[in-house]
C-alpha cells in the first residue's frame, strides 16, 4: 500500500517531484506542527494513502511548510493544511482546510478510486461541493479580526487609521497608498493573518517577540488584499512575510527582528509600553 512521503528539504522536494512520471498525481501536503487542524488531516491522508497500491499513479507528499519555506512560496502556501494536485508540475487543484470529504474527491478525481475501501479507513465518501459566494467583510469573524486590511493592535487601539483594499490602482498609486501604510504607525507588521489568529509560523513567531516584548504596533494582514501583499514585495525590495517597518522604513522578517532584540535589548524600546510611559514621566 501507499504511504505519505514526508520531504525534509528544497534539494528533496525537486528531485522527488522531478523523478514522478507526468501520467502520476503528486499529492502535495502542506503542513505545521503547531497547527491542529494538521493533525487531523495528516492522519486522513494517511489512511486515504493506505487504499492505493504503491504501483497507483498517485504519490502523496508531506511537506512541512514552515522548515521549506521557499516551497510553500513556490505553492502560495498562505494558511494549513494546504493540499496542491499536480500532475506533470501542473496544479490541477488545491484545497486549504481539514475537509476529508474533499480532499478524497479531488484524489478519485484526478487519480481514480482507490483498490482498497477508503469508507473502512475512515474517509468520509465523496460529496458534491456547491461554490458558495465568498463572505462579505466582517462577516463570521469575531471581534479581533479585521478583514478591511490594517487594525491596531491589541496593545494600543488607537495607534492608525483604518485601511480597506479598495479597487485596483496602478503602479503609482499603489506604491503611493504602500508608502502610507508603512507609517500607518510608529511600528507596523505586514502579515499573514491577525496577531490573535496568524496564518503562518513565522507571523505567529514574530507576533510572540513584540508582545513579550511589550512593543505598541499596528498590522496589516496582507491576505486580505491580495494588491499590497504583491506590491509590498516590490515596494520593500523584501519577497517574504512577515515584514516589520519602523519609521516607514523596513527593519526586514522574523530572523532579523530576531537578530535585532538579541543584539541590542533596548531595541524598539521607546515604542513599548514602559517606554512611552517613560517618555510621558
Amino acid at each position: 500500500m501507499a504511504t505519505v512521503q514526508e520531504i525534509s528539504d528544497e534539494t528533496s522536494f525537486a528531485s522527488t517531484v522531478s523523478a514522478l512520471p507526468s501520467s502520476t498525481l503528486a499529492v502535495i501536503y502542506f503542513h505545521a506542527p503547531w497547527a491542529a487542524p494538521c493533525k487531523q488531516m495528516g492522519t486522513v491522508l494517511s489512511a486515504l494513502a493506505s487504499t492505493y497500491s504503491t504501483d497507483a499513479p498517485v504519490s502523496f507528499l508531506s511537506v512541512n511548510a514552515e522548515e521549506l519555506p521557499d516551497v510553500s512560496e513556490q505553492y502560495d502556501v498562505t494558511a494549513v493544511p494546504y493540499i496542491v494536485l499536480q500532475k506533470d508540475n501542473k496544479t490541477l487543484e488545491t484545497i486549504s482546510g481539514s475537509d476529508a470529504a474533499k480532499v478524497r474527491a479531488a484524489v478519485e478525481k484526478y487519480a481514480g478510486p482507490a483498490s482498497g475501501d477508503a469508507s473502512k479507513a475512515g474517509i468520509p465518501p465523496p460529496q458534491t461541493v456547491t461554490k458558495q459566494a465568498p463572505p462579505q467583510a466582517g462577516e463570521n469573524d469575531g471581534p479581533s479580526r479585521d478583514l478591511s486590511g490594517y487594525a491596531p493592535s491589541p496593545t494600543d487601539p488607537k495607534t492608525a487609521p483604518e485601511y480597506s483594499s479598495g479597487e485596483p490602482t496602478n503602479k503609482e498609486e499603489l506604491f503611493k497608498r504602500l508608502g502610507e501604510l508603512v507609517k500607518a504607525a510608529p511600528v507596523m507588521l505586514f502579515m499573514k493573518g491577525t496577531p490573535s489568529a496568524p496564518q503562518c509560523g513565522f507571523s505567529r513567531q514574530t507576533v510572540g517577540i513584540l508582545r513579550e516584548k511589550g512593543v505598541r504596533y499596528g498590522f496589516f494582514n496582507i491576505l486580505a488584499d491580495d494588491e499590497v501583499r504583491q506590491g509590498l514585495k516590490e515596494f520593500a525590495d523584501w519577497p517574504t512575510f512577515p515584514q516589520l517597518w519602523v519609521g516607514g522604513e523596513l527593519v526586514g522578517g522574523l530572523d532579523i527582528v530576531r537578530e535585532e532584540f538579541e543584539n541590542d535589548p533596548e531595541f524598539l524600546k521607546e515604542y513599548s509600553v514602559s517606554g512611552q510611559k517613560a517618555q510621558a514621566a
